[in-house]
C-alpha cells in the first residue's frame, strides 16, 4: 500500500487546485535528517538491476527484501515524499485515540540503508524499453521492476470538495491533512446528524468508513450526546460488509446501538456552507436526497495511479495488471507489483501487502533463477473492524471471501484482545518488522499468534 506522505498541518484557505495537489498527490515536506542510504536528484541516466516505484508499505518492504536478495547497490526506490505514514492507525487518530505524529516517520528512517533513494515523482513508465522517467527529467533503466505506487484519492469527484474542508464539521480519515478535522468535528458535535459515507469506487481498507462510525457512536455515548444524535452510514454497496460471517456480526452491532445504515447511497455533493450532503440512489438513477449534518466523514472516491493508468502496464480499468497468484505482470515478465495499485481482486489493506510481500519475494527469487514461481497468493487480506475504543472484530479472508482466520476462537465476536492487537501490536510490527522485510507472508497475524504461544 503506497502511503500518501504530506505535512501534518496545512492551511486549507487556499484555491481549489492547491487543495487538490495536497490531497491527491504526495509532495515533499522538506524535512532534512541524516541518512545512511544514498539519495539522488541527478538528471544523468541511471541503471539498476531492481527498480522499485513507490516508498509506501509495499515499496519499502520489497526494497528491504531485494536488498538482501541482490545487494543494496543493485536496488533503487523512486519516492518523492520525505514522510512515511502508517495509515491504518488514522482510524484511531480520527477518533482521538492516537495522534497524527505517532503515525508518521521520516522516509529516510525507513529506507533500507545503502539502497538508492531517487527523490522524484514517477512521470512515465515504458516497459517496452525497460525505462522509467521522473518529473525532473531523469531516465532510469532497469532489469526488473516492482510497482508499488498505491492508488489516488479523488475528493474532487464530489462536488464541493476538497474546498469544503475549509469549513468545520467535516473530515476524512483518508488524508493526513483532514484526519484531525474528523476528530475536531466529533469533539464539537452538539446535536443532529452524524453522517458517514462509503464511495462508489474501489477503496483501500473498505472497513475504515464504518469503523469511524462505530467509534463516533462510542464517543457520543461517553460524552452524553448520543441521545441528541442520529448516526447515519450511507454506503454505495449493497451489503454492510463483503464477508457474511463478519457482516452478520456487524448488523448485530448496528441494531444494538441504533445506527442507521442506508445501502446503495452514494455521496455526490457537499454543501459545506449549509452543512448539507447530497446522495444519489444507485438503484434509482436520478433520485437524490439531501441530508443536513452536524458532522460529516467523507470516504472519497479512489482510482488507479495516473502514471499506471497511462502506461502499457494497466488493465482496461487502469490498474496494474498482475497474475493474481504470483504477482508477476501478465504481459511483462520482468515487472511485478504489490499493494493498492494492482488489480488483484482482494480488498486493499496493509495486511494484504504483508501477505503479498512474501509471495512476491518467492516469485522474484524463482524468476531470477529462470524457474517457475511455485508459491501462490490466495488473496489473504484482513480488516480489524474497530467497533469501539476497546473492541475489534478481526476479519480475515481470501479471494473467495471465505474466512481465513488466525486464532482458535470466533473472530466475528467483538474482543478487547483484538483491539490491543490493532492499536498497539500491529504498529510496532509494521515499523520494526514489515518495513524491514522481516515479517509477512500468508496470514501475517498467524506469526503474532505463534510468537505469543512460545
Amino acid at each position: 500500500m503506497t502511503l500518501c506522505m504530506c505535512k501534518n498541518r496545512v492551511l486549507w484557505f487556499r484555491p481549489r487546485m492547491a487543495a487538490l495537489r495536497r490531497l491527491g498527490q504526495c509532495p515533499s515536506t522538506g524535512i532534512l535528517i541524516s541518512q545512511l542510504h544514498t539519495s539522488s536528484r541527478a538528471s544523468a541516466k541511471q541503471h539498476y538491476k531492481m527498480l522499485v516505484l513507490g516508498g509506501g508499505s509495499g515499496g519499502i518492504t520489497m526494497s528491504a527484501r531485494m536488498k538482501r536478495m541482490m545487494g543494496a547497490e543493485n536496488v533503487a526506490v523512486v519516492e518523492p515524499s520525505e514522510m512515511h505514514y502508517y495509515q491504518p492507525i488514522w482510524t484511531l487518530v480520527g477518533a482521538g485515540a492516537k495522534t497524527v505524529a505517532s503515525s508518521g516517520r521520516p522516509t529516510a528512517s525507513v529506507m533500507p540503508s545503502g539502497v538508492k533513494w531517487v527523490k522524484s515523482k514517477v512521470q512515465e513508465i515504458n516497459p517496452d524499453t525497460n525505462t522509467v522517467r521522473t518529473d525532473d527529467g531523469t531516465e532510469i533503466s532497469y532489469e526488473y521492476l516492482i510497482v508499488g505506487l498505491g492508488l489516488q484519492l479523488h475528493y474532487e469527484k464530489i462536488k464541493g470538495l476538497p474546498e469544503g474542508f475549509e469549513h468545520p464539521k467535516i473530515g476524512s480519515n483518508y488524508s493526513v491533512q483532514t484526519v484531525e478535522k474528523t476528530w475536531k468535528a466529533l469533539q464539537n458535535f452538539k446535536e443532529g446528524n452524524a453522517v458517514f459515507t462509503f464511495p462508489n469506487s474501489p477503496v483501500k481498507c473498505p472497513g475504515a468508513p464504518q469503523k469511524i462510525m462505530y467509534l463516533s457512536d462510542a464517543f457520543l455515548r461517553k460524552t452524553g450526546k448520543r441521545e441528541k444524535a442520529k448516526v447515519i452510514y450511507n454506503t454505495s454497496l449493497p451489503v454492510l460488509f463483503g464477508v457474511k460471517k463478519y457482516a452478520d456480526s456487524l448488523w448485530d452491532v448496528v441494531k444494538r446501538r441504533d445506527l442507521q445504515v442506508n445501502l446503495r447511497q452514494n455521496l455526490i455533493e457537499v454543501r459545506a456552507d449549509k452543512q448539507e450532503a447530497v446522495f444519489e440512489n444507485l438503484d434509482k438513477p436520478g433520485e437524490t436526497k439531501v441530508i443536513k449534518y452536524e458532522m460529516l466523514h467523507v470516504a472519497p472516491p479512489m482510482g488507479p495511479h495516473l502514471v499506471i493508468k497511462g502506461s502499457p502496464l494497466a488493465d482496461e480499468a487502469g490498474w496494474l495488471d498482475l497474475n493474481k497468484e504470483t504477482l508477476q505482470h501478465n504481459k511483462y515478465p520482468n515487472v511485478f507489483g504489490i499493494g493498492d495499485c494492482s488489480n488483484l481482486p482482494t480488498p486493499k489493506t496493509a495486511a494484504a501487502v504483508a501477505a503479498q510481500s512474501a509471495i512476491l519475494n518467492r516469485t522474484i527469487s524463482k524468476v531470477l533463477k529462470n524457474e517457475k514461481p511455485d508459491k501462490k497468493y490466495d488473496g489473504y487480506t484482513s480488516c480489524p473492524l474497530v467497533t469501539s475504543y476497546n473492541t475489534v472484530i478481526l476479519a480475515e479472508f481470501d479471494y473467495n471471501l471465505q474466512p481465513l482466520e488466525t486464532f482458535p476462537i470466533n473472530q466475528a465476536k467483538e474482543r478487547r484482545l483484538m483491539y490491543h492487537l490493532k492499536a498497539d501490536v500491529m504498529p510496532h510490527l509494521y515499523w520494526h518488522g514489515l518495513l524491514r522485510g522481516l515479517w509477512g507472508g500468508p496470514g501475517p497475524y498467524r506469526k503474532v499468534f505463534h510468537l505469543g504461544m512460545k
